[in-house]
């Protein structure tokens, strides 16, 4: 799962600057524009759950460094034709006033991305997805030590509150969880602090050259791991690759226009409907089950992560 947290702003410029047509606004008031945006943003959570379902096919059969290797290629190709159409094109991306956090940025993504896919071979698509929607909330809790914001205790109890969600969704006590069962909360730390890092270099590069860091860094990384495992692809998954790799490049795409058209935190509550579609897709596909302390334990985990952001919203109000 290649998703771009904090790459927002570049949305108006990159989005004018991509291969595919420009989607326009289906009205000009502002409320309109909103419902649209939700509608895009949806349509991501839909785009992202097969897009995990694609990467599942593929770990289970080649090794995830080879997947997300190829994967990536496509995506830092993707960043390089977008990134050239920009004024300033590729010359003016280079210059970071940060290359070596820019750097470990792209690292750190594609280091979640590769966790994500041995997660969902092991554990399935559910129960993935059910543990790792804890990032919000690590991001929370590490925007104190990292970047040295203020966290109220309402946000820490609700932090609390959400990580009580995670062990209810493990069971440690219980005989049932598994080191593989820590897979998605470490993906969730590392996509918590690739995005803190995220923030962290937006205040010195704007974000389409982060944007176009986090494809190339992630690329060579992945490579010089993922080649030693090199393989070619039987002629049939060749389909399932190629779907992932539209599937990545529409959802980035989609979301891109999304965030152009509405403020990040009207549409941040709705990418917590991709739990809905990897769920369905879980059990009608993959014959998951849908185990009550998952359910329970993934409520307990969203409902605290969307106060976490009201309570964000409402600092940024005061202070605004």
């Amino acid at each position: 799962m290649s998703r771009e947290p904090d790459q927002q702003p570049y949305a108006a410029s990159a989005a004018a600057a991509s291969a595919p047509p420009p989607i326009p606004p289906r009205t000009t008031g502002t409320g309109d524009r909103t419902g649209f945006a939700i509608f895009l943003m949806c349509a991501v959570s839909f785009i992202f759950a097969l897009q995990d379902a694609f990467s599942r096919v593929l770990g289970s059969a080649y090794p995830p460094e080879l997947i997300v290797m190829l994967r990536y290629w496509v995506f830092a190709a993707f960043v390089i034709a977008l990134t050239a159409r920009q004024p300033g094109g590729i010359r003016r991306a280079l210059r970071t006033r940060r290359p070596v956090t820019q750097i470990a940025r792209g690292v750190l993504l594609a280091a979640e991305v590769l966790v994500m896919i041995e997660a969902f071979v092991r554990l399935g698509l559910i129960e993935t997805h059910a543990v790792f929607a804890v990032y919000p909330l690590m991001i929370a809790a590490l925007s104190g030590p990292i970047l040295g914001e203020k966290v109220g205790w309402r946000r820490w109890t609700a932090i609390g509150i959400g990580f009580a969600g995670i062990l209810f969704i493990l069971q440690p006590g219980g005989g049932v969880m598994t080191p593989a069962a820590l897979l998605p909360a470490l993906a969730a730390l590392l996509f918590a602090i690739y995005g803190l890092l995220t923030r962290h270099v937006s205040r010195d590069d704007p974000a389409s050259v982060s944007f176009f860091w986090t494809g190339t860094a992630g690329a060579v990384a992945i490579t010089l791991v993922g080649i030693w495992e090199w393989q070619l692809l039987a002629p049939g998954d060749w389909i399932w690759l190629g779907c992932l790799c539209v599937c990545g490049m529409t959802s980035h795409y989609l979301m891109i226009r999304a965030y152009e058209l509405a403020e990040a935190s009207a549409l941040q509550p709705f990418a917590y409907t991709q739990l809905v579609w990897v769920s369905l897709i879980g059990v009608t596909l993959f014959g998951e089950v849908l185990r009550s302390n998952v359910v329970i334990g993934g409520a307990i985990v969203v409902g605290a992560g969307l106060f976490t952001l009201y309570r964000q919203r409402q600092s940024a109000a005061r202070s605004t």
